[in-house]
């Protein structure tokens, strides 16, 4: 993230590459800078002649090259964003010549999702040499919830840890999706709210007692009847509650377990760390540690494996929810 400030900083300071190649796993802030370097180089006046949206999958590699050396009319510069570049990458070697001497009235924006670039290849050399080149790497999931807070606080809102949870155990780390159910609380509540599991379960639909994380936390307490009540209501509610979502989200828990017990440096930061997890879930985990035994931990990740099976319908085809999930229970409590 604070690449991407730099970036944008040295934007409106006026030091604009003539490439800007955005690669990598994570597609939310290449968009981003796309969008940035397409509302904010040009005026609106200079818009209209000289600026440029293409995308992979319609031109050539040549195409891209022939508009980036053209001339801007009647303004300092043109720009030009190819999205979904990724559509190109069989022929980025064909960029090499352009990378080498760019045009320097062109603002050249790649939007390369998902790849990233061989850093031995001269292409890439010449590009990070003669523009820049940022590499937009996925979160891990105990990272995105301090993800959450920073761009709310940004936006001056505030949010509770279960909150943030409860969005990252729902719509895992894809940044896109968080942000748009961000914006959607961000048009109902006043700036300065302190955004609550409430105010989730009311305006994005999560239940905030009936949710998958829930039921672990009352899985790692040994609380069989809220455990039970969870199940209860995720069969009742199967469309909200894919059953495949279920058993990998226990499975998880169960293998981040094991890992736990493992460990010799039980300090939380390292165990967050190390379990990928977000420190907000830390003392389910201590609690589930002195429940199960390593040994029991193993025989369950073991048993686990079996009923996520089927999950998927291999062998169980007729198998219904309720049952796969009171096989579960039975199989964690037992």
């Amino acid at each position: 993230m604070d690449e991407v400030v730099k970036i944008v900083n040295d934007i409106k300071a006026g030091n604009i590459k003539p490439i800007y190649f955005l690669m990598g796993e994570e597609p939310y802030y290449i968009d981003k800078l796309s969008d940035f370097i397409e509302e904010n180089v040009l005026t609106e006046d200079e818009k209209g002649f000289n600026q440029t949206v293409m995308y992979g999958r319609d031109v050539s590699m040549e195409e891209v090259i022939s508009a980036a050396k053209r001339y801007p009319m009647m303004a300092e510069r043109q720009v030009i964003i190819v999205k979904e570049a990724q559509d190109l990458s069989r022929y980025i070697d064909k960029f090499e010549a352009y990378a080498e001497q760019p045009t320097p009235t062109t603002v050249l924006v790649f939007g390369y999702k998902y790849k990233t670039l061989d850093k031995r290849k001269k292409v890439t050399k010449l590009i990070e040499k003669n523009g820049l080149v940022y590499e937009s790497k996925k979160l891990y999931e105990n990272q995105v919830g301090d993800w959450i807070k920073r761009v709310l606080q940004g936006k001056n809102y505030g949010i509770e840890p279960k909150a943030a949870a409860m969005l990252v155990e729902f719509l895992g780390t894809d940044l896109s999706k968080i942000n748009n159910e961000l914006e959607k609380l961000q048009i109902v509540l006043p700036k300065g709210t302190t955004i609550s599991a409430q105010h989730i379960e009311e305006n994005i639909g999560f239940s905030k007692d009936f949710n998958v994380f829930e039921l672990r936390k009352a899985i790692g307490e040994k609380n069989q009847l809220k455990a039970y009540q969870i199940a209860k209501y995720f069969a009742d509610n199967p469309k909200d509650n894919p059953m495949v979502l279920t058993t990998a989200q226990v499975f998880s828990f169960f293998v981040s377990l094991l890992q736990y017990h493992g460990l010799k440096d039980r300090n939380p930061k390292n165990v967050a760390s190390v379990l990928k997890v977000n420190p907000y879930f830390l003392k389910d985990y201590d609690v589930a540690l002195r429940h199960y035994p390593m040994k029991k931990v193993s025989s369950i990740v073991a048993k686990l494996r079996d009923i996520d099976v089927k999950s998927k319908g291999v062998g169980a085809n007729a198998l219904p929810t309720h049952d796969l999930l009171k096989e579960m229970l039975v199989t964690i409590f037992s």
